[in-house]
């Protein structure tokens, strides 16, 4: 199989990291293929939508500075996008590529007012860190692990199999229960 990861989050000192090499580990040790791409670390990549000319919003599935994330996503049976909920969202950058790669005519069309994904044969996977208590997280928010799994995944891209892990209460979790949280992302990885 194989897996294209994208990545968003600033600090690799912290969880979304030790997250990013258990499921590149776990994919890798099953004999998967992974290509990464760390957004943060990306020189020339602009998660700015913008245009000029309304045309131009109509050939965003061609535009050359994305090409290279796209041809991954072509490439990639699995699509992974690891990254942390900062105020009930996503880095600003993650939101970004979504905006500018997974363009109209690649990921997705519109048949009327209803969506029509290209990406339906493809699965994926969400994988998100937090710290907000597990129980908050699950009954209370909408957090855009969520959304992004369900509105955008599913619905947007037509991707059926879109699997979410959550990564939870961080600042308060001990050093074993995130070995175990980590083992569950390997675990996860090398079973695909």
């Amino acid at each position: 199989m194989k897996v294209y990861i994208v990545f968003s989050h600033p600090n690799h000192n912290g969880m979304g990291y030790a997250a990013l090499q258990s499921a590149k580990k776990g994919f890798e040790d099953a004999g998967h293929e992974v290509r990464v791409t760390d957004l943060y670390q990306e020189k020339n990549f602009n998660p700015i939508l913008c245009y000029d000319d309304p045309c131009t919003l109509c050939e965003m599935q061609n535009d050359l500075m994305t090409k290279p994330y796209r041809d991954n996503i072509t490439w990639a049976d699995k699509l992974v996008f690891i990254y942390p909920i900062w105020w009930g969202s996503g880095p600003a950058i993650f939101k970004g590529f979504i905006d500018v790669v997974f363009a109209s005519g690649f990921a997705y069309n519109f048949k009327g007012i209803w969506p029509h994904g290209h990406l339906g044969e493809k699965t994926a996977w969400v994988i998100v860190t937090h710290d907000t208590p597990w129980i908050v997280a699950r009954f209370v928010q909408r957090d855009y692990g969520r959304i992004m799994r369900g509105q955008i995944l599913r619905t947007m891209f037509g991707i059926k199999g879109a699997k979410l892990t959550t990564l939870p209460f961080l600042k308060r979790s001990t050093l074993e229960q995130r070995k175990k949280m980590l083992a569950k992302v390997y675990r996860i990885a090398h079973k695909a």
